[in-house]
């Protein structure tokens, strides 16, 4: 069978990033401003029906296909090469050590074999994609290859959707990897660029809230919990009598009574916190490590105001909101104020964008 993920394939062609959440679809497209600087040229934020999408899966295909559609025209770019991303719970990987020196065709059969052992479906119901790692640490006559595997049809709804817009799927993925772009631009922010520190990424999503603990950019545990932003879209839903679409425009646009921040978007707060912390200790209990030196909050609900400084107070560790674009330079046409309240659920779509740039 062939080997046709392509997620490790490097690819120096125009594209953009397309991240599909179960809240939204975000479009960002990064171009070459010259002298090795990056540009922010477009991006586009836009929102799904509810449960178009659900934990990761695509549910209500011509919805997102219009949705999709919709959000091209909007970004107003002749690039139709899209790079997009898996759920990371949607694949598995592993390392194998294989000998140095095999040829394609030996090295694609010994990971067969391989994936066949550990893949708990026939492999012609996946796609299947690796890479050389690098020399395996226990000898140098071998080397150490990651493989990544996925349903296929998790694969082919991602490339429908695209399809039907008239797009082309070039690049796909995985979500934690994205991420891991994404953070490498911000990483400069921290102390010593986050050399020898454990960082934990919260991506506080519409519906669950993924945490990860990098260390030297590998990540050393990852952890999710049911707790997102449309907690905070039923708590309003609940205490003023709205509709699920009228509590989404109001929690973005305001105009909600002025007894909202104590009523509802305090305790709200506060429970994000509590979960944030639950979080570390359950990092603390399962692994080696006591520290975490500093928490980045990303995701659609991470610029909530007040959020970065409840999570802070309660953990006592520094606490940044994410700006992959911190560093970049921003076209004119776009809203520099608008981009940074935006940047936190753009994690994934830059990430994706910066594939761009792979050689």
């Amino acid at each position: 069978m062939a080997l046709d993920f392509d997620i490790f394939k490097p690819k120096a062609q125009p594209l953009f990033g397309m991240d599909i959440s179960s809240s939204s679809i975000k479009m960002v497209e990064l171009v070459d401003a010259g002298k090795g600087a990056i540009r922010v040229e477009r991006y586009v934020i836009e929102p799904l029906p509810k449960e178009a999408v659900v934990d990761g899966s695509i549910a209500n295909l011509e919805a997102v296909e219009e949705t999709v559609g919709r959000g091209w025209k909007k970004l107003a770019t002749r690039t139709k090469n899209v790079a997009m991303a898996l759920p990371t719970a949607a694949v598995i990987t592993k390392k194998i050590i294989v000998p140095a020196g095999l040829r394609e065709e030996e090295l694609e059969l010994q990971v067969e074999t391989e994936a066949n052992q550990y893949i708990p479906f026939a492999l012609e119901e996946v796609n299947l994609d690796f890479q050389v790692v690098g020399p395996a640490p226990s000898s140098p006559e071998e080397v150490e290859v990651l493989i990544a595997a996925s349903r296929k049809e998790r694969v082919e709804d991602r490339v429908a959707v695209v399809q039907a817009a008239g797009l082309k799927a070039l690049v796909m993925d995985v979500e934690s990897y994205a991420m891991q772009a994404a953070f490498d631009l911000i990483k400069k922010q921290f102390p010593n660029d986050a050399k020898d520190q454990n960082i934990a990424l919260v991506d506080v999503g519409a519906n669950v809230m993924n945490i990860t603990v990098l260390r030297n950019e590998q990540p050393v545990y990852t952890r999710e919990q049911a707790f997102g932003g449309n907690q905070l879209t039923q708590d309003i839903m609940r205490q003023y009598g709205m509709s699920h679409e009228e509590a989404e425009a109001a929690k973005r646009s305001g105009g909600l009574p002025e007894t909202y921040d104590a009523e509802v978007l305090r305790p709200f707060i506060e429970n994000a916190a509590l979960e944030i912390q639950r979080a570390m200790q359950f990092f603390f209990t399962s692994t080696q490590f006591n520290s975490i030196e500093h928490i980045l909050l990303f995701g659609g609900s991470a610029a909530i105001p007040g959020l970065e400084e409840a999570v802070s107070t309660r953990t006592q560790v520094n606490t940044l909101i994410a700006n992959p674009f911190a560093s970049m330079a921003v076209n004119p046409r776009i809203q520099l104020k608008k981009l940074i309240a935006d940047a936190p659920s753009l994690m994934i779509a830059c990430g994706l964008a910066m594939r761009r740039f792979d050689t």
